[in-house]
């Protein structure tokens, strides 16, 4: 099951709906905490943090429980942000028939897997069954603090667990008689991960914490003045740690900022949503919304009942 290698068209942008009904700290030692919960029409969202020791590396922790017998389709936006997933069916095997995205379709998902950040949108089907998910939302940077490698290379595929060392997590995980273990199996791994590599690109660190403090009108101009560096150096640096082009990365990001400010209700008109996030005209705005997202902002606008947004990305159904 964990031993299949991934292809050159297992790509995918893995941003998952996901359901869990109590709440915990996924550190070495968990313990109750306030959380928030989120519903998307049959599914609810928890989303938990980390050890603190994680901070740098993770953005946060999403589990999830579906009660039902139908199969899903969830719509998935890209994020920008590569992480790893757990996912259980009741009886104990993938959650997930496939994953698409506009180009490839992929089946056969590992129980365990790392993905890589993504660019482009993804439907993920799953079974007609109950299921549990663990999602482990990394920060942009951390295919390359975590692991040392070169983001740019796993940008949009999956690995599986012989292919980043995880195959004893994976069997652990599997044998694990609650998530709260199971949470506890992936803190300690992470924390050995930084333990072994923590190799950092502090400017291209730095230039990711601009990127989300300024998301509103950031520009790779403004970063190549603000941190003093030649453009040709800084996209070179950007995309081997974050694993795309600068560029690109921000007009994903600012779509996830639409899609927030879309969730808020704060907005009346779409337009409004545009002018705050510095589109050139609305027609750029529905232009990269359909590019990330499947559909126009106002269908999505139409479907908020069964759109969720959070730390860990968006998804509608």
């Amino acid at each position: 099951m964990f031993g299949r290698k991934a292809g050159r068209g297992d790509f995918f942008c893995w941003q998952a709906a996901s359901v869990f009904y109590r709440s915990f700290l996924a550190s070495s030692r968990c313990c109750a905490i306030p959380v928030k919960y989120y519903i998307m029409t049959t599914i609810n969202f928890n989303v938990v943090p980390l050890s603190p020791t994680l901070n740098r590396d993770v953005e946060c922790l999403r589990i999830s429980t579906y009660a039902g017998d139908q199969p899903l389709e969830v719509k998935v936006c890209p994020s920008g942000y590569p992480g790893i997933v757990f996912q259980l069916a009741a009886d104990h095997t993938s959650a997930i028939e496939s994953i698409a995205i506009r180009s490839a379709q992929t089946s056969h998902i590992p129980i365990l897997f790392l993905h890589g950040q993504g660019s482009e949108p993804s439907i993920m089907r799953f079974r007609g069954t109950p299921y549990t998910t663990i999602q482990v939302v990394f920060k942009p940077h951390a295919l390359y603090s975590l692991f040392g490698w070169d983001a740019a290379g796993h940008n949009q595929g999956f690995l599986a667990p012989d292919q980043f060392d995880a195959v004893e997590l994976g069997r652990q995980l599997l044998s694990a008689y609650s998530t709260e273990e199971r949470v506890s199996l992936l803190n300690h791994f992470l924390i050995n991960r930084i333990i072994q590599t923590n190799k950092r690109d502090e400017l291209i660190e730095s230039a990711l914490d601009y990127i989300r403090d300024n998301i509103m009108s950031v520009t790779v101009p403004d970063l190549v003045a603000t941190f003093h560096i030649s453009e040709r150096q800084f996209q070179k640096r950007f995309t081997r740690v974050v694993g795309m082009r600068s560029h690109l990365f921000i007009r994903v990001r600012r779509v996830n900022e639409a899609l927030r400010l879309m969730h808020t209700g704060q907005y009346e008109r779409l337009s409004d949503v545009a002018y705050a996030l510095n589109y050139h005209d609305q027609s750029h705005f529905i232009r990269d919304m359909k590019s990330f997202s499947w559909v126009s902002p106002k269908h999505i606008a139409m479907k908020v009942s069964d759109f969720h947004s959070d730390l860990a990305g968006s998804s509608y159904i």
